[in-house]
């Protein structure tokens, strides 16, 4: 016969072990069979209309997928002149999806988005971008399983200017961005823009195509959006081939800011000098990996 704390031992058990499980904002695709995305997803685009006009976008699924678990999604978006495919495969200086799966390792995973901007941008005129993200993200949460509370964007140059704009738009809904060499502008105006998003931005101090101003512009919205204290960010001397990383201090809690300022030009892989890898996905998936 067990005993009354014996019963509430159990009873205390069973109840972390039923928020373990229903952790997290599943999606409406949590525990359906797949209809629209498939393993082919990540070679053969998948399309929507969006605002009038048919839009392509890729996604890939992770090994063994599981319609029962939640799994993280992440926005990986291309440069000006690039295309989704190009992303997927790692041409014109990609890494395959920025360089992230071998990354994500970890028990929860992650989906990976690539879609294709208008004439070969993301120029999200009258909002046109952003509306399309909105319908891809509902598209493919109405028929895979992820965590609602596990959003993430990252993106290079024009993809940069993109998930800052994301991160404007969408606010709450988006869990952190990665900005990489991007610029404010590009992209539109910062709709609303003043909700809170956890933020990673990396620029190079001798960008000649998209000066590191833009970068430090973007950066300091979402230090004021997260409530970060001020501080000095150093930034590498020319020549020296390094990056200097400054994580801020006082953040609203979730909401950290990272700025990463490197020795280089314009590029989505800047490697330290004699160094064969570059750091720009370690850095992004450190942060992104942070949320659970």
């Amino acid at each position: 016969m067990l005993r009354p704390n014996s019963l509430l031992n159990i009873a205390v058990l069973l109840t972390g072990a039923i928020r373990h499980a229903v952790a997290g904002t599943p999606s409406a695709g949590c525990g359906k069979a797949p209809k629209l995305v498939t393993p082919a997803a990540a070679s053969t685009p998948l399309t929507l209309t969006s605002g009038g006009k048919t839009r392509q976008f890729f996604v890939k699924l992770p090994d063994n997928y599981d319609n029962a678990h939640q799994y993280r999604l992440i926005f990986t978006l291309h440069a000006l002149g690039g295309n989704g495919q190009q992303v997927t495969v790692g041409q014109g200086g990609y890494l395959p999806w920025y360089g992230l799966p071998p990354l994500v390792n970890d028990t929860i995973g992650a989906i990976y988005i690539s879609p294709t901007g208008l004439n070969s941008g993301w120029w999200n005129t009258g909002g046109s971008d952003v509306t399309f993200i909105k319908d891809v993200l509902k598209a493919v949460e109405d028929d895979l399983c992820v965590d609602q509370n596990l959003r993430f964007s990252t993106g290079f140059s024009h993809g940069a200017a993109m998930s800052f704009i994301l991160a404007c738009a969408l606010g709450k809904d988006l869990r952190a961005v990665a900005v990489l060499s991007g610029n404010p502008q590009i992209s539109g105006s910062c709709p609303g823009g003043t909700e809170p998003v956890a933020y990673y931005g990396q620029h190079g101090v001798h960008d000649s195509v998209l000066p590191i101003a833009g970068g430090r512009q973007m950066r300091d919205r979402f230090l004021k959006n997260n409530g970060c204290a001020a501080k000095e960010a150093p930034e590498p001397a020319q020549g020296s081939g390094t990056h200097i990383k400054t994580v801020y201090d006082g953040c609203s809690a979730g909401h950290p800011v990272t700025w990463v300022a490197f020795d280089g030009d314009h590029t989505p892989q800047p490697k330290d000098k004699g160094a064969a890898t570059t750091f720009s996905a370690t850095n992004t998936w450190e942060f992104f990996s942070q949320f659970t």
